[in-house]
């Protein structure tokens, strides 16, 4: 009787309210959410593989931008931290999150090119880390237009090869790029477009794949 009572009551305090209200922190684990059938690619062939760590979602290398789709359709403002990894091979590797997402044409990415991390050519590192928002900003026109601004050096870079965490600070007119938990962000933007909320995915840029492990959401109130 009182293992129930005490069940009631911490069901009361913490789990009603999260179903009344909504969920404000989720920590996925993308293979399992692969494993249900969540998760919609679009472009790309995407499987599991075990590892000693845990297993995680690959993403396989092909043409074409690929976008990983989750469950999630309504991020406004919060974090997204995503634990990743890609590798040191030149314009083979380009890695992130996709936010604010209508469709598979109008988003919002942020992502890294881990063969840029700790290249010799200084210019070659201010490409590390990149905001695109699509259709109208492409890499391409940012760069052109507005050189090194919306793509940065990251200082004290991973290893390229190996996993790393990406966390986006998101607000409605701004997104700060977080790398390993770094206490000073990697890259600071102002939003290109009046999107304010939608879905979340996976992105991978053409000729790339990637690994991914777990993907955590926390939406600011």
């Amino acid at each position: 009787m009182k293992k129930y009572i005490k069940f009631t009551y911490i069901f009361t305090l913490i789990v009603l309210p999260c179903l009344l209200f909504g969920q404000r922190r989720q920590a996925i684990e993308l293979a399992a959410l692969y494993k249900k059938g969540k998760l919609k690619s679009v472009n790309r062939e995407i499987k599991i593989v075990s590892s000693d760590s845990g297993a995680y979602l690959k993403i396989v290398e092909s043409k074409k931008e690929c976008l990983v789709w989750l469950p999630v359709k309504d991020f406004k403002n919060g974090t997204i931290k995503i634990e990743m990894r890609g590798k040191n091979v030149l314009q083979r590797s380009f890695i992130g999150i996709a936010f604010h997402a209508i469709d598979d044409i109008n988003y919002d990415a942020v992502y890294c090119r881990p063969f840029n991390f700790s290249a010799k050519d200084s210019v070659r590192r201010i490409h590390a880390v990149q905001y695109i928002s699509h259709p109208d900003f492409t890499w391409e026109k940012l760069r052109k237009e507005r050189n090194a601004f919306f793509e940065k050096e990251i200082i004290n870079p991973p290893d390229p090869n190996e996993w790393f965490i990406m966390k986006l600070v998101v607000d409605t007119t701004n997104v700060k790029v977080y790398i390993n938990n770094a206490a000073q962000p990697s890259l600071i933007v102002e939003k290109l477009n009046n999107r304010t909320s939608g879905k979340i995915g996976l992105f991978t840029a053409d000729s790339s794949g990637g690994d991914f492990k777990i993907i955590e959401i926390n939406y600011k109130k």
